[in-house]
């Protein structure tokens, strides 16, 4: 028992570790991208920036998440038809309290937004999440052979071959976790599934069975034109996430071809999810300037353009959510203790 303590013991303190890790790597590979950096030129890109493209990319990002909000009432509507503006509203929520409570409480907190006010089963509503994150997945990674195909780039470091390795590992990823969530909805509640749940305790089982029956509820592709609708929606999300490199570019006078802001979008697509995994903070800052930088544009302009997108969705995600979630009557305050509690 005391053995089996300090084993615990030592694995919380770890965790509790790996955030300082991430931030640290992060700031390290930051360091790095922006060894040449020149502060009084980077002033003076700020300085020079054409107003007209910043105050159109707030827009860029809000057509990005009502498109997202549009593509989530398909996979909700077999559960029940919902406005594709208040799930606008709850999306920007998540992503709100996602930037304050880490760990993927935004995806819950959206789904349990969504749960109570239609009365829904929040696990029935996490599935149609899970959906949606499947099929964001699934275009982005067929989108990749086609820019190794289209733009020609750079390659210090095997970046080519790091593209095309992480592409067949998201492959299999999502090949396995289409193929596990088809299992599931197929033995939810099969005989078999119910039979290893009665070996638990009571206690333990019955819970678990009410869960297991509501998610496998929310696992339910959209029929007809919704299903199809369901992929045009993720294939217009990455296109209107490209455009917002476009209006930065074009506001520190910065241009590309098309394939080439493609590229962008998928390059720095994979290593945010590779940070996401390695808890690496910072990552779509530290691989948008990596990126940028391979395409040529100076360290000080390729910082402006990272700078003023983040700072869009930013601004965007915490004045809406925060309208979306004072609609609702819920508190940020409340939402982080209640997070906290969780955690502990």
């Amino acid at each position: 028992m005391d053995d089996a303590y300090v084993i615990d013991r030592k694995g919380r303190d770890w965790r509790r570790w790996l955030p300082w890790l991430g931030a640290a790597i992060g700031l390290a590979t930051l360091a790095w991208v922006l060894r040449k950096f020149d502060l009084d030129r980077f002033l003076t890109t700020l300085r020079d920036a054409d107003l007209r493209f910043l105050l159109i990319l707030p827009g860029a990002v809000i057509a990005e998440q009502t498109v997202r909000a549009w593509k989530w009432r398909q996979l909700l509507f077999p559960l029940r038809p919902i406005g594709t503006i208040y799930l606008f509203g709850a999306i920007m929520a998540g992503y709100l309290l996602a930037t304050l409570v880490p760990f993927g409480f935004g995806t819950i907190a959206r789904s349990w937004l969504v749960a109570r006010r239609e009365s829904l089963k929040l696990a029935s509503v996490l599935a149609t999440v899970a959906l949606d994150r499947l099929s964001d997945g699934i275009v982005f990674v067929c989108l990749i052979p086609i820019v190794l195909l289209l733009v020609a780039f750079p390659d210090p470091g095997g970046v080519r071959a790091g593209l095309v390795w992480g592409g067949a590992g998201m492959v299999l990823l999502f090949a396995i976790l289409l193929a596990g969530l088809i299992i599931y909805r197929r033995q939810a509640s099969a005989a078999a599934l119910m039979r290893l749940l009665d070996r638990l305790p009571a206690r333990l089982a019955a819970p678990l069975k009410r869960l297991s029956s509501s998610f496998a509820e929310g696992i339910n592709w959209p029929r007809r034109w919704r299903g199809g609708a369901v992929i045009l929606g993720s294939i217009a999300i990455k296109l209107l996430a490209v455009t917002q490199f476009l209006w930065a570019g074009l506001a520190f006078g910065i241009t590309f071809q098309p394939a080439q802001y493609l590229f962008i979008m998928v390059f720095v697509g994979s290593l945010v999810i590779l940070g996401h995994f390695a808890r690496v903070a910072g990552s779509f800052i530290i691989g948008a300037l990596f990126v940028l930088s391979l395409l040529g544009v100076p360290e000080e302009q390729a910082l402006a353009m990272v700078l003023v997108v983040e700072a869009a969705n930013l601004l965007s995600v915490a004045g809406i959510g925060a309208v979306a979630l004072w609609s609702q009557g819920v508190a940020i305050s409340d939402m982080r203790a209640e997070a906290a509690s969780r955690r502990g």
